[in-house]
């Protein structure tokens, strides 16, 4: 007997220790796996498998946080310089998180730096409070973000990705949100390629640093896990003119996961055009911000009546507007002035006549020519007397043409203004590779070395030699 009661405990501990085994992450049971390559150009899919499927995203989710983070600074909702007080509950989020204490202060910029690279919760639940007031009321606006850029399988329950009924999303609509991170708001794109970066509170590590250092061309984006999710990742690399977008769902382990991703953008390389066209989406048009119970409008019909009732000239805003409003009003005030004048001559023509007008017969006679009322003269641009677009800009030399190419990226990302339009090109010398950007004419040039030195980017002048 006493033998028997033996066997059964060595038998049940046996079972327990293989439960344990199973439930480790990376072994035993895996998540469901689907994976997306699109060339990031076009848009055209290069490869799909499962792509449709819902399935938990985990930190994924960060890429829309994030994203409705640039929005808000964008439409002016916050500053990256608006002091964050933090909340019991985000304080209380489980790792990942950089250690936020419930009621301190810190910066806006921190908590975008920490979620993009830590993959922070708690600085994640800080932004979505932060910008909507509560995490609920952020995740229902991280869902009307998600539709109104065709993520039509997304639903967001919480701002940080983990498991949660109903927070799911699919390998197609993960990959769309990589995509209009980088085309939607490039001046942030770089946090996504940082190695490290301060916090505010301490220096964090990129929880992609293994593939961003591995993979030739590769800046981005995000990495994910739960144990729901297994290993996820949206990658992005450029390599010349091509750039391709993968993702995975349901990898086994770190290790495995980023081997499938490297496949994958290889085949994206391989299977892309050289030369493809480059469409880029436009930024979406839905309402920011409902009610705390927008909840409740769930099912109903909304009728919004956009008939002009009363045409009011718009309050400029505090520090002067910017120059294209200024522009706007000037052109304003000048075509008003020109409809006055074109009334007022009208009304000056003497008509001396007691018989009605009757429109549309044989007998009317040939209207006058209406006097001619000058068109007001717009200027749209500054007039170009630089010469042809000859010159262009060095930004450095490197020990590597991956390095040059890597600065050439940043750079761009960096001066859209001066730079757009421009071609970046990496020069091999006999003492390494230079980065420059051509097709600029001299003025231009100037102006984006200039902009660049107060960044303490090194930047010389190209000339037409």
């Amino acid at each position: 007997m006493f033998y028997t009661f033996g066997r059964i405990s060595r038998m049940f501990a046996f079972t327990l220790a293989l439960v344990c085994v199973m439930l480790t992450p990376g072994m035993g049971v895996t998540a469901p796996y689907a994976a997306m390559v699109i060339d990031a150009r076009s848009g055209e899919v290069l490869h799909s498998r499962n792509a449709d499927t819902r399935l938990h995203p985990a930190s994924l989710t960060k890429m829309m946080t994030l994203y409705v983070a640039f929005e808000a600074v964008r439409k002016g909702e916050i500053s990256l310089d608006t002091r964050v007080k933090i909340s019991r509950k985000a304080a209380a989020e489980p790792p990942s998180k950089i250690g936020l204490k419930s009621g301190q202060r810190i910066q806006f910029r921190y908590l975008i730096r920490a979620a993009a690279v830590k993959s922070a919760n708690d600085a994640a639940t800080a932004i979505g409070e932060a910008i909507s007031g509560s995490e609920a009321a952020f995740a229902r606006r991280m869902t009307r973000t998600a539709k109104a850029l065709g993520m039509s399988k997304t639903t967001f329950k919480n701002a940080h990705g983990l498991t949660e009924s109903g927070h799911m999303s699919t390998a197609r609509d993960m990959t769309t949100m990589g995509r209009r991170l980088f085309y939607d708001y490039p001046q942030y794109y770089n946090l996504f390629s940082r190695i490290t970066t301060d916090a505010g509170i301490r220096k964090v590590s990129n929880t992609n640093r293994r593939l961003l250092g591995n993979y030739r061309g590769a800046d981005g984006i995000k990495t994910g896990y739960t144990r729901a999710a297994g290993f996820n990742l949206v990658a992005s690399a450029e390599r010349g003119n091509e750039r391709i977008i993968a993702t995975v769902f349901g990898g086994r382990s770190t290790a495995t996961r980023n081997a499938r991703v490297a496949e994958l953008l290889d085949m994206g390389f391989r299977r892309a055009p050289t030369n493809a066209p480059v469409r880029k989406p436009a930024l979406p048009n839905y309402v920011a911000s409902l009610t705390d119970d927008d909840a409740e409008l769930k099912g109903k019909t909304i009728r919004l009546h956009t008939a002009v009732k009363k045409s009011l000239r718009p309050v400029a805003r505090k520090g002067g507007a910017k120059p294209d409003q200024e522009m706007l009003l000037a052109l304003a005030t000048t075509v008003e002035q020109a409809v006055a004048q074109a009334v007022d001559t009208s009304a000056s023509v003497n008509v001396q006549t007691s018989q009605p007008i009757l429109l549309a017969t044989a007998t009317s006679p040939k209207p006058r020519v209406r006097p001619t009322v000058a068109q007001p003269s717009v200027v749209t641009r500054i007039s170009n007397s630089g010469g042809t677009r000859d010159y262009g800009i060095n930004v450095g030399k490197f020990g590597t043409k991956y390095k040059a190419e890597q600065v050439l990226l940043r750079t761009a990302l960096m001066e859209m203004n001066t730079l757009d339009g421009s071609l970046r090109k990496v020069i091999r010398r006999s003492n390494g590779f230079d980065a420059n950007f051509l097709g600029l004419n001299q003025q231009t040039a100037a102006l984006a070395c200039r902009r660049l030195r107060a960044r303490n980017v090194d930047c010389e002048i190209v000339g037409p030699s």
